[in-house]
């Protein structure tokens, strides 16, 4: 059903039905870095082939956590990256507006709504995140203070998977770059490494800045 929302979705903005909504505003997550300094972190990652995805479990990455009283990390992005949401006193979205800066799509249910991480659990730790604590790859899966987590159509952040730049891009040029910073940015801060494919395609995606 999400992907013949989505499609609907898409048809509406085409042809301009969407009034109010096609030129709402993403919500900017924080940590994104300038391009020279997203350039100067690429430059420092370490280049390796991708590792074994032996003994990986989106259960070693626990998520979403509590962040504050009924809230978890979930409910705390959606209402971040939303407008005029409401939320019940179990901190459950009930209503509000999200665009997807991947796909231009504007959702007015949170259930149309996923959370992505930027960088994927298991991209991470196929890239390092392997030989990390459990407490250290929990950081990473509810980090707030980093662009690794974003508010997205939830068929879009399921077609993205586990995928790096190199074989997966916004399907919105025009966020390549922010892509490519929030992405480079979050490898940076947690040491991770990147594949010569996946630094070739961020370096393309950073000169659309």
């Amino acid at each position: 059903m999400s992907k013949l929302r989505a499609l609907f979705g898409a048809l509406l903005l085409s042809t301009g039905l969407l009034v109010g909504f096609a030129g709402t505003a993403a919500a900017t997550p924080p940590g994104i870095p300038s391009e020279a300094t997203a350039r100067s972190q690429l430059s420092a990652l370490t280049v390796a082939a991708a590792g074994s995805m032996t003994g990986y479990s989106r259960d070693k990455f626990p998520h979403w956590i509590t962040i504050s009283g009924a809230c978890d990390t979930r409910e705390t992005v959606l209402k971040r990256d939303g407008t005029s949401v409401v939320t019940d006193s179990s901190c459950s979205a009930t209503s509000g507006r999200w665009y997807s800066p991947y796909d231009g799509a504007t959702w007015t249910l949170a259930s149309d709504v996923d959370i992505d991480h930027m960088v994927p659990l298991a991209n991470a730790w196929r890239s390092g995140a392997a030989s990390w604590t459990t407490a250290k790859r929990q950081q990473l899966a509810n980090d707030l203070s980093a662009p690794q987590l974003l508010a997205v159509t939830d068929n879009v952040n399921q077609s993205k998977g586990d995928q790096g730049p190199e074989s997966w891009k916004p399907s919105l040029a025009s966020y390549w770059c922010t892509y490519a910073k929030a992405w480079t940015t979050v490898k940076y801060k947690y040491g991770l490494k990147v594949t010569s494919g996946e630094k070739s395609a961020l370096l393309t995606m950073l000169d659309r800045c």
